[in-house]
């Protein structure tokens, strides 16, 4: 504990949080995501297999999940390595990489990524959702699962002694289920004993964030070292979202460049553009919640990659943070979301 309190730990090793830089706190780099292949319709099933093309470019980005080869961003280290010298060449010093236990973390190829690209890289500890759980996570015990949670933070994770430098993204469905609950239980009391930053996906559904914040809160989670992921897919209520920022987590706009028509995952949902999302931010920038705000990208499928024509890790340095100036959110508040509040976040306690 002494010995991380005050730094931040990253797949190299511990360092001082003012050596972070601007931080992306929501992406993946290395894994799969085949748990959530939506099939698409009949007359659409050809599309489904075989490579990426560029005349179905806008087919995928409307139906990423339902192209089977798109889930497999762990395939793609070499255009992911390009990204990250892109995105340091940007202004870019540092990625939180959220992937965890059911969806392919891969530590060994992000200790290599971090070594060849200058880019401090800080990997996730945990599990993902419920249906990527197996038989022997489902039956552990809240302590059993928090002591899988402090090793993979003080020893290292997946059988190396590669370090994890925050609890999540923590995955959540709606309904919240009894291995999922389990889990958050388990974050509260590796945290408790850590002083380690947690990230949490939420179930799609507008009360999950809350649902969630109480069951860390009872079991004695520090909220104010937790981001709350996806809200830009969660809650889209004015009021009901300055409710939720009264609970004291960071507020985590993670799906920049993500524009499509339908929401595969949730239909009743009109994804927000990037336009929206700034809009949020200034409406939480002035409720004075400037303080709590963390950004990113979420990039977890090989169409948002600049090799297949997406946006790429730099797009919120690159786009996102000029149209932030011209919508009047300032410089300073700019380098609170992207810098002080990432490494005030990741600092362990």
């Amino acid at each position: 504990m002494s010995s991380l309190s005050g730094r931040v730990q990253t797949v190299l090793g511990l360092v001082q949080p003012d050596q972070l830089g601007y931080t992306m706190t929501h992406e993946h780099l290395t894994m799969t995501f085949n748990c959530c292949y939506c099939p698409p319709p009949a007359h659409q099933a050809a599309l489904s297999d075989g490579p990426i093309v560029m005349k179905n470019l806008f087919w995928l980005k409307q139906n990423p999940y339902s192209k089977k080869e798109n889930l497999l961003l762990n395939q793609e280290v070499k255009a992911v390595k390009e990204e990250l010298i892109s995105f340091k060449a940007a202004g870019g010093g540092c990625i939180v990489e959220n992937t965890t236990t059911g969806i392919d973390r891969d530590v060994k190829t992000l200790k290599r990524l971090a070594e060849e690209t200058g880019v401090h890289i800080i990997s996730g500890a945990g599990f993902y959702v419920d249906a990527t759980h197996s038989p022997e996570t489902r039956s552990k015990t809240v302590e059993q699962l928090t002591e899988v949670l402090v090793n993979e933070v003080l020893q290292g994770a997946d059988g190396t002694d590669i370090k994890c430098g925050i609890i999540g993204e923590i995955g959540c469905s709606w309904p919240l289920t009894d291995s999922e609950t389990k889990i958050l239980q388990a974050t509260a009391e590796a945290q408790t004993q850590l002083g380690c930053p947690v990230n949490i996906h939420p179930g799609r559904n507008s009360q999950a964030p809350f649902q969630i914040a109480h069951i860390l809160q009872e079991a004695g989670a520090d909220i104010s070292k937790t981001v709350m992921s996806h809200l830009d897919r969660t809650i889209f209520d004015e009021e009901k979202l300055l409710e939720f920022a009264e609970l004291g987590s960071y507020l985590e706009y993670d799906l920049f460049g993500t524009e499509m028509l339908n929401y595969q995952f949730n239909t009743s949902v009109d994804m927000p553009s990037d336009n929206d999302r700034i809009k949020m931010l200034r409406t939480l920038i002035n409720n004075d919640y400037e303080d709590r705000i963390v950004i990113s990208h979420d990039i977890h499928t090989k169409n948002r990659l600049v090799k297949y024509g997406g946006h790429g890790y730099s797009h919120i340095l690159n786009n996102i943070v000029p149209k932030m100036l011209l919508r009047g959110i300032s410089q300073e508040n700019i380098h609170k979301i992207l810098l002080e509040n990432p490494k005030r976040w990741l600092t362990f306690k």
